[in-house]
């Protein structure tokens, strides 16, 4: 019988974080000089950094709704749906919690860097939307996967409406959603266009993954989808912009960076999914059911979560590119180490915000 279980999104997940995990360390504590394109080894560097988000948000859109479709299937959506809620209202809570600096707080100094919106917060509204968006459709899945791939593409299009998108009057805590003038690292616009292609995915896979070569196909579809959205989406939005004349075309065409990453992700997504069956309950697949505990632990240890005090305090900018290197590997071996033995992290932030959310007396860990 045919497995249900996708192993190969756990190694993308687990690729994403590590990705995550050595682009903090170097970008942080490599010294400015060496940040530069005309070193080859940046370029390269920088290139794939950028890939870790939008695989991030596209593999997350895509489990979420995978695993919600399935439990619809069953007759059994209204536990994923609750859980999908909890975890969305975690994510939110999780991400500005680790903005918090106590040790300030007692000399009543309080920050308004608390209130900036970062990847867990996206993440966590974005699981909202995604199941605001499967009970609009009344739960079918093929009316779900047209809106989500027009949610996504209009998402992408209308980028340069927003890009500089100015929230004076609104306040700062519903602000920082919508743009970076505060300090955001990311805002639910453009990012949740690529949970929304995370989404549709997964309505491809429910719909078709007992089909007959369907692996094959979609492994093929990846690849040459990928490739076209990496070299020709471009090509293809100012063909637009010729058919239906509408300026937005072009300004979308002229600073491709959405489209284009998405092509990257689908091209990952082909690779990983054709060695799949060497990926599965390997080491890597392991650590892709763990990224919350790698990014909480992370963010703390690098970024100084709680007491101010963080790798950043004693390393920013100082270390040349063997050295960063060097202390980027430690530093992912030393957070997995951390997650896998020091404890249940999991386990210990799902029980414990669920309490304190008192909406379940317990969830269990990633999924």
């Amino acid at each position: 019988m045919k497995s249900n279980r996708l192993y190969f999104i756990d190694a993308v997940r687990a690729f994403a974080i590590l990705m995550m995990l050595q682009g903090h360390f170097i970008d942080t504590m490599l010294k400015p000089i060496y940040k530069s394109h005309e070193y080859l080894a940046y370029s390269i560097w920088y290139y794939f950094r950028g890939i870790t988000a939008p695989t991030f948000f596209t593999i997350s859109g895509l489990v979420f709704l995978y695993l919600l479709l399935k439990a619809h299937e069953k007759g059994d959506d209204k536990p994923r749906i609750k859980k999908g809620l909890i975890r969305g209202a975690m994510l939110i809570g999780i991400g500005y919690l680790l903005r918090i600096n106590v040790i300030s707080w007692f000399d009543g100094y309080f920050d308004p860097y608390i209130l900036v919106v970062d990847v867990l917060q996206c993440i966590g509204l974005s699981l909202i939307m995604l199941i605001g968006f499967y009970l609009l459709t009344n739960k079918r899945s093929g009316l779900l996967a047209i809106v989500l791939f027009v949610a996504g593409f209009m998402c992408f299009l209308t980028e340069p409406l927003y890009r500089n998108l100015t929230l004076e009057h609104v306040p700062r805590f519903i602000a920082n959603y919508m743009n970076k003038s505060n300090g955001s690292v990311f805002t639910i616009l453009p990012w949740f266009g690529y949970m929304a292609y995370g989404g549709f995915i997964a309505t491809i896979f429910f719909r078709y993954f007992k089909k007959y070569r369907f692996r094959e196909l979609i492994i093929a579809g990846f690849f040459v989808i990928g490739y076209l959205l990496i070299y020709y989406s471009s090509f293809a939005l100012h063909k637009l912009r010729v058919i239906f004349d509408i300026e937005l075309f072009d300004r979308s065409a002229n600073y491709n960076y959405l489209f284009t990453r998405l092509g990257n992700v689908l091209v990952l997504f082909a690779v990983f999914y054709t060695f799949e069956n060497y990926l599965r309950r390997s080491l890597i697949t392991k650590v892709g059911e763990k990224t919350l505990s790698i990014y909480v632990v992370h963010f703390i240890v690098i970024y100084g979560s709680f007491t101010g005090v963080g790798l950043n305090s004693f390393f920013t900018k100082a270390l040349d590119p063997w050295e960063a290197i060097f202390g980027a590997l430690t530093f992912m071996i030393c957070v997995c180490l951390i997650v896998f033995y020091g404890g249940r992290t999991n386990a210990f932030i799902y029980k414990h915000l669920s309490r304190l959310l008192h909406l379940v007396k317990r969830t269990p860990a990633d999924t």
